[in-house]
């Protein structure tokens, strides 16, 4: 499986959030191929998605407001499912400003809150990045994450 972290964004990440969401990245690359994809629109990212899509159907996680709250170790279990059925890209996307359409939620297999409180792009993604590495280190049974 491939892992991607999406942002859909006019602009790329820059500064210090930038650079932790690149050191998170890298972090998740050691556990699985993971790579940042940053895209205009959520039109170009659906297009992005299905040019990558293989012999599976690539696996699509919207960070949203009303999406389900997970504790990180039930984050952990959801990726570890989808990693294990065989699907060969998972997408952890951020979406645009104002939102995701209600077509691309349709699409969604799992809408993810990081809270109830609103988030800049560049922090959602370092949060989306943290949490995916450590879903795979809780994955891996290495002690970053320690239960807390």
């Amino acid at each position: 499986m491939r892992l991607w972290i999406a942002i859909v964004d006019r602009k790329n990440p820059a500064g210090p959030a930038a650079e932790l969401l690149k050191d998170y990245v890298a972090r998740a690359a050691r556990y699985i191929p993971c790579e940042l994809q940053v895209v205009a629109s959520e039109a170009k990212l659906l297009e992005a998605i299905d040019r990558a899509a293989g012999r599976t159907r690539p696996v699509l996680v919207l960070a949203d407001s009303t999406g389900a709250l997970l504790t990180s170790t039930e984050f952990g279990a959801e990726i570890s499912k989808r990693i294990d059925s065989g699907a060969q890209l998972c997408v952890l996307a951020i979406g645009p400003a104002d939102g995701w359409s209600a077509a691309t939620r349709a699409r969604a297999d799992l809408l993810l809150s990081f809270g109830r409180i609103t988030l800049p792009h560049e922090l959602a993604a370092v949060v989306a990045a943290e949490q995916l590495y450590r879903a795979l280190t809780i994955r891996a049974g290495h002690p970053y994450h320690c239960g807390h």
